[in-house]
């Protein structure tokens, strides 16, 4: 696999790699046409496992690397670091404010401009947001295998972060498909909404990854950028929606993210 992965274009592993993300979110979408309900606990548990993943992929597999770039370059590594992460989450927070969406949960909260859009769309689009920075985060770890000086260790290093947002983009896709089946559409309607949240991915990670290899200087502040992003889809969205069921309920939360945590680390150590 690795030596495929090598003799790509950056632009071309990306595409590969958010590829496999996206389908994993497509298969996940299609547990609809074998479930319409989904239990409090178990759409915690996902989402908890989601939120696992991206913390860990955060650290070692953007912002560690980004340290770690940011040094080779002569820069300030802590600076860069904070600079690109800051802008991550700033990033979000506008295109939650400007993005039209709704929240999953029972109060189904707007945010984002006013829009006559249905509420399956503002679902849909709600998961689309935390797709822009997982599909960024492969992409760029795609274009950083360029600038290593080992690019076997790189490629494993990104393919883990592909493995590991394709793991939480199944349960991920449930999460979205089955919630819309509960709003009235139909098996493949809520399917296809599901899956379509994941189309982003592959239009991210490759733009990321162009972007970093035409301007190698980007590098470092992109995989911080992108860590940035994700912490804030994390601490804004996922585990407050994880915790907003009965109280009974929430501890599924907790292990979903000490779960998703330890693979994404496992990955992440034994590949890069």
């Amino acid at each position: 696999m690795v030596d495929f992965f090598l003799k790509l274009q950056p632009w071309q592993q990306a595409l590969v790699g958010t590829g496999f993300t996206y389908l994993m979110t497509a298969l996940g979408a299609g547990l609809v046409f074998f479930f319409k309900n989904i239990k409090k606990e178990v759409l915690n548990l996902m989402l908890g496992f989601a939120s696992g993943v991206m913390i860990a992929a955060s650290f070692w597999s953007l912002l560690d690397p980004a340290i770690a770039q940011a040094e080779a370059n002569g820069d300030i590594p802590w600076l860069v670091a904070a600079v690109g992460f800051g802008a991550g989450g700033i990033f979000l927070y506008i295109a939650d404010k400007t993005l039209p969406h709704m929240h999953f949960g029972p109060k189904h909260e707007k945010e984002g401009l006013p829009t006559h859009l249905r509420r399956t769309i503002l679902l849909v689009f709600s998961i689309t947001l935390h797709n822009i920075p997982e599909g960024l985060a492969v992409g760029v770890a795609f274009g950083a295998v360029a600038e290593m000086a080992n690019p076997t260790a790189g490629v494993l290093a990104a393919i883990s972060v592909a493995l590991g947002i394709g793991i939480q983009n199944f349960p991920e896709g449930a999460a979205v498909s089955i919630p819309l089946r509960q709003e009235g559409l139909s098996r493949t309607k809520a399917f296809l909404y599901g899956q379509a949240s994941g189309i982003v991915e592959p239009i991210a990670g490759v733009l990321g990854a162009i972007l970093v290899t035409r301007v190698e200087a980007l590098l470092p502040y992109a995989l911080a950028f992108a860590a940035g992003a994700m912490i804030y889809v994390v601490v804004e969205e996922l585990i407050p929606e994880a915790q907003q069921n009965a109280s009974s309920k929430r501890h599924y939360a907790v292990f979903g993210v000490m779960v998703g945590f330890m693979i994404m680390m496992i990955l992440d150590v034994a590949l890069g």
